[in-house]
C-alpha cells in the first residue's frame, strides 16, 4: 500500500499565510468592483474587445464578486457557485466511488464535460477520473472546480452561451473564467470552522492571500487554503427481513453522506515588464485532496465475506488522493503597428490513486490482504497558442473594428497505472476475485494513450453604431483521433434606448470525446438499488473486442447548435434585469449504456476471456437531445439612511429531451440476451434526474456602522429517478424544497467576523421510498440537488489589509 505524506501543501499554507502585501495583476484581466452589481465591469469572457462591459455583453454573462462568493458561506468553489447560479446544479452524491471526491457540476442541465473552463482565459485541464456510477453527470470527466482555492479568486465570469467558435471543444452549455486576484497591493487571511446540526461533518479552514512588488514593473501574488471535514452521515438502520445473509437489524453500518477530506490549494499569479510595451505574465495553482468515501458494507453472513476476518462484516472504504497542478507561461506586448501579441504554454496535470482498506479479496482467503492499492489514473495537457488582435479605425464605420485571429496546438494524455497483484488477482478460493468495493486495474486494463490537435480561429467584432453591436466567429480544429471539425458564431446586440436593448446569438459547437471515455477500462463492484445481489460490471474501452460484439463503435465528436435570444432592461439607475432564452441542439451525445447484466451476461463475458464478470457497459454516441430553457437575472442597489441593500434574484427553467436514440445494436439481442444500450434508467437520468428549475432571491445589507447581513432564500425544483423495472412502480417524484442561508458580519479596523448559517431550517430531500432504499438504510437521493446533510453553521474570522 502506498503511504503519504499530507504535510507537503499544509506547510506550503503557512509559508504563503505569513507573507505580506501586495499583488499583481495580469493587465488582459480587469479590476472588479466592489459593487457586485456594477454593470460597468469589464469582462473578457466571450470578447476580445478590450472595453467591453456586462451591460454591453452580446450574450448573457454572469460576474461573480469575491463578496459574492464569501457570501456563500462556503470554502467550495462549485458549491459557491451553484448558490450564486439560478443556472449550476452541483448535487452532493454518496456511495459513489471517487465521484464522492471529485463532484460534477451542471450548467443548463447538461453534462458536466460541456462546459469549459478557463483560468485566466487559458483553458483548464480535466480530472482523470470517470464518473461510472449512478450520479448526475454519469459518465464524464469534467475539470474540478474546487482544485481552485476560492482565497485566490478576483472574480468569476459565466458566459452562458455555446462558444466552441471562440474557444474551442467543450463549451457547449457556456464558459467559467476563473479570473485570479491582481490587486497592487494588499492581502487577507481567515479562519473558519462549522458543523452540521446532526452533530457530524465538523470543518476547519485557514486561508489567506497576499502580494509582493518588485522592482518598479514586477508583481507577484500568492494564495493558500487549507481544511479538514469530518465525513457525514444519514445512513438508517436495516429495517428487512433476517437472514442469513442479511445487515444487522437496528444497527447503522452504512456511512451515507460527505466523505472525510484533507485539502490543500496554493495558487500564484506574477507579472513582469523588462520594457515598455512587453510583458512577461505566469499564473498557476497546485492542490491535494485525500478524500475518504465509503462502499457498501458486507454483512458479516455475505458470501464474499470471511468471518475469520470479519465477525461482524465489513465496511470497505477507498482512499482517493487527487494532486492537481497547473502553470502557465506567457509573453505579450504590442507591436509598433499595434497589434496585441500573446505567446504562451499552458501545462495540466491531474493525477488520482485510489486504495482501498478495510476490506478483503475474497478469493485470496484468510490470508488475503486487509488494505490494496488499486491503482492510478492520469490525465496532462500541453497547450501552445498565440493570439493577436487589433482595433481597426475604419472610415465606414462609427467605431473600430476588433479583429482577432489565432492558433493553438493541444496535447493530451491518459495514463491508467495497475494496482498491486492482490488488489485484483483471482485466488484459488470461490468468491468475486480482487479487492471488495473497487478491484484493482489489472495489467491488461493498463494503458497509455495520446492525441494531439491543431485549431484556427478568426473573430471580429464592432459596434456598428451607437447602438447595434455585432460579431462573428470561425474556428477549425482537427484531432489525431477523431478528424476535424468547423464552428462558428454570430453575436447581436441592438440598444432601442438606454434602458432596452435586444441581444442574441447563433452558434455551432463540439466535444471531443475524451481519451478517459474511450479508454478507460476497470472492473467494478455495482449494487443495484432493490437487489441484494453485488454484480461485478466491467466498464470496455470501445476497441475492446467484447464491447464490439455488444455493440460498441469508435467514437465521434458531439456537435451542437446553440440559439439565444435575450432582453437587457434597465428601466431604473440601479435595477438591471435580463431575460435570455436558449435552445441547444447536441448530436451524437456521449453517454454510458446502461449496466448491461445477467445470467446471459456472465455466459456471454466469459466465453470472451472475462470469468466472474456478469455485466459490462460502454461509452456510446447513442443519443440526439434537444435542451431548451430560461434564464431570467435581476439586480437591485437600494440606497438607505442606514447603508445600501443589494438586491439579486434568479430564475432557470431547462427541459431536455430525446431527440433520437440509436437503434438496439443486435449483438444485445442475439445469443440469448435481451438487453437495451439506452433503457429507462439513462433515459431518465439525461431528461429529469436533475431540476428542472431553480429560483433564488437574496440581499446583502451593509449599514454604515461596519454590520453586513445576508440572506438567501432558494427554491430547488422537483427531480425524478428511474429504475429498469419496466413497470415504473420504482420511479419517484421529488417535490421542491426551500433553502435559507443566513450570515451576519461586523468589520472593524480591516477584521472581519462572521457568524452564518446554511440551510438554516433544516430542510432534507423528499425520502426514498422504501423499495429504493435499501431496506431503510439510505433514505435519501444522491440527486438531491442541495444534498441531504440539515443545517450548517459556521463562524469566521479574518483580516483584510
Amino acid at each position: 500500500m502506498h503511504r503519504r505524506n499530507p504535510s507537503l501543501l499544509a506547510s506550503a499554507v503557512l509559508l504563503a499565510l505569513a507573507a505580506s502585501p501586495a499583488w499583481a495583476q495580469a493587465p488582459a484581466t480587469a479590476p472588479a468592483e466592489a459593487n457586485p452589481t456594477n454593470l460597468d465591469t469589464l469582462i473578457v469572457t466571450g470578447t476580445r474587445v478590450a472595453d467591453r462591459t456586462v451591460a454591453e455583453s452580446t450574450a448573457p454573462i454572469d460576474i461573480i464578486s469575491p463578496q459574492t462568493l464569501e457570501a456563500t458561506g462556503t470554502v467550495e468553489l462549485a458549491t459557491a457557485l451553484s448558490r450564486a447560479l439560478p443556472s449550476l446544479n452541483f448535487p452532493r452524491p454518496a456511495i459513489t466511488d471517487a465521484t464522492d471526491a471529485v463532484r460534477p457540476a451542471q450548467l443548463r442541465g447538461l453534462a458536466p464535460d460541456q462546459v469549459l473552463v478557463l483560468v485566466n482565459g487559458k483553458r483548464r485541464h480535466t480530472t482523470s477520473l470517470i464518473n461510472l456510477n449512478d450520479s448526475i453527470g454519469r459518465g464524464s470527466s469534467p475539470v474540478d472546480l474546487n482544485a481552485i482555492p476560492i482565497a485566490a479568486i478576483e472574480r468569476v465570469e459565466v458566459l452562458r452561451d455555446g462558444a466552441s467558435a471562440q474557444y474551442g471543444s467543450d463549451a457547449i452549455a457556456g464558459v467559467v473564467n476563473v479570473v485570479l486576484k491582481g490587486a497592487g497591493d494588499g492581502g487577507s487571511i481567515a479562519a473558519r470552522y462549522g458543523q452540521y446540526s446532526a452533530g457530524d461533518g465538523e470543518q476547519h479552514q485557514l486561508s489567506g492571500d497576499a502580494g509582493f512588488s518588485f522592482g518598479e514593473n514586477g508583481k507577484l501574488h500568492l494564495a493558500a487554503q487549507g481544511g479538514h471535514q469530518d465525513n457525514t452521515n444519514r445512513a438508517r438502520p436495516y429495517l428487512g427481513s433476517v437472514g442469513p445473509t442479511s445487515n444487522p437489524p437496528g444497527k447503522v453500518v452504512h456511512r451515507y453522506g460527505d466523505p472525510e477530506i484533507d485539502q490543500t490549494a496554493l495558487a500564484y499569479n506574477a507579472q513582469w515588464s523588462p520594457a515598455e510595451g512587453v510583458e512577461f505574465y505566469s499564473f498557476g495553482t497546485a492542490s491535494r485532496r485525500r478524500a475518504i468515501s465509503n462502499g457498501y458494507f458486507r454483512a458479516a453472513g455475505n458470501p464474499n465475506n470471511i468471518r475469520s476476518v470479519y465477525p461482524d462484516g465489513f465496511l470497505p472504504q477507498i482512499d482517493n488522493l487527487s494532486q492537481d497542478r497547473a502553470f502557465v507561461f506567457g509573453l505579450r506586448g504590442q507591436t509598433a503597428g499595434g497589434w496585441n501579441l500573446d505567446l504562451s504554454y499552458n501545462y495540466g496535470q491531474n493525477q488520482l490513486d485510489f486504495d482501498v482498506r478495510h476490506s478483503l479479496n475474497r478469493s485470496l482467503g484468510a490470508n488475503s490482504p486487509r488494505d490494496f492499492y488499486i491503482g492510478a489514473l492520469e490525465v496532462t495537457q500541453n497547450v501552445l497558442n498565440a493570439d493577436v488582435n487589433k482595433a481597426f479605425d475604419l472610415g465606414w464605420l462609427d467605431y473600430p473594428l476588433t479583429v482577432a485571429f489565432g492558433a493553438e496546438w493541444r496535447g493530451e494524455k491518459f495514463n491508467q497505472s495497475p494496482g498491486e497483484p492482490a488488489s485484483y488477482v483471482a485466488g484459488p478460493e470461490p468468491g468475486a476475485p480482487g479487492a471488495q468495493v473497487f478491484p484493482g486495474f489489472t495489467p491488461a486494463d493498463a494503458s497509455r494513450r495520446n492525441r494531439n490537435s491543431h485549431a484556427f480561429y478568426l473573430d471580429l467584432e464592432t459596434d456598428v453604431t451607437d447602438k447595434l453591436s455585432l460579431g462573428a466567429a470561425a474556428r477549425y480544429e482537427s484531432y489525431s483521433d477523431f478528424g476535424q471539425t468547423t464552428s462558428g458564431k454570430l453575436s447581436a446586440r441592438y440598444a432601442f434606448n438606454d434602458k432596452v436593448a435586444l441581444r442574441g446569438t447563433v452558434s455551432t459547437g463540439f466535444r471531443a470525446p475524451s481519451l478517459q471515455q474511450q479508454f478507460y477500462q476497470s472492473t467494478q463492484t455495482v449494487i443495484v438499488l432493490g437487489d441484494p445481489n453485488p454484480f461485478q460490471v466491467r466498464t470496455f474501452a470501445v476497441d475492446d473486442p467484447a464491447a464490439v460484439a455488444l455493440g460498441a463503435e469508435p467514437l465521434k465528436a458531439e456537435e451542437s447548435t446553440n440559439i439565444g435570444l435575450g432582453l437587457v432592461l434597465q428601466p431604473l439607475e440601479s435595477l438591471y434585469v435580463t431575460v435570455d432564452a436558449y435552445q441547444i441542439d447536441i448530436d451524437d451525445r456521449i453517454i454510458l449504456s446502461e449496466n448491461l447484466r445477467g445470467p446471459a451476461v456472465a455466459r456471454f463475458l466469459e466465453a470472451r476471456g472475462y470469468p466472474g464478470i456478469n455485466g459490462g457497459r460502454y461509452f456510446t454516441n447513442a443519443v440526439d437531445t434537444r435542451t431548451r430553457g430560461l434564464d431570467i437575472v435581476g439586480s437591485y442597489r437600494w440606497p438607505l439612511a442606514s447603508g445600501t441593500l443589494d438586491l439579486t434574484a434568479g430564475y432557470n427553467r431547462n427541459k431536455t429531451t430525446l431527440e433520437r436514440i440509436a437503434p438496439n445494436p443486435p449483438g444485445l439481442t442475439a445469443g440469448g440476451l435481451n438487453l437495451q444500450r439506452i433503457g429507462r434508467v439513462e433515459r431518465g437520468r439525461i431528461t429529469q434526474g436533475a431540476p428542472r428549475d431553480k429560483f433564488f432571491l437574496g440581499g446583502s445589507w451593509a449599514t454604515a456602522g461596519g454590520w453586513r447581513f445576508d440572506a438567501t432564500a432558494t427554491r430547488y425544483g422537483e427531480f425524478h429517478t428511474f429504475n429498469d423495472d419496466p413497470s415504473g412502480a420504482r420511479d419517484q417524484t421529488f417535490a421542491a424544497k426551500w433553502t435559507l442561508d443566513l450570515a451576519a458580519t461586523y468589520a472593524v479596523n480591516g477584521w472581519e467576523f462572521t457568524v452564518g448559517g446554511d440551510n438554516v431550517l433544516n430542510e432534507y430531500p423528499d425520502e426514498a421510498i422504501y423499495a429504493n432504499s435499501e431496506s431503510g438504510q439510505l433514505p435519501y437521493s444522491s440527486y438531491a440537488p442541495f444534498g441531504f446533510n440539515g443545517a450548517f453553521a459556521y463562524a469566521k474570522v479574518g483580516y483584510k489589509w
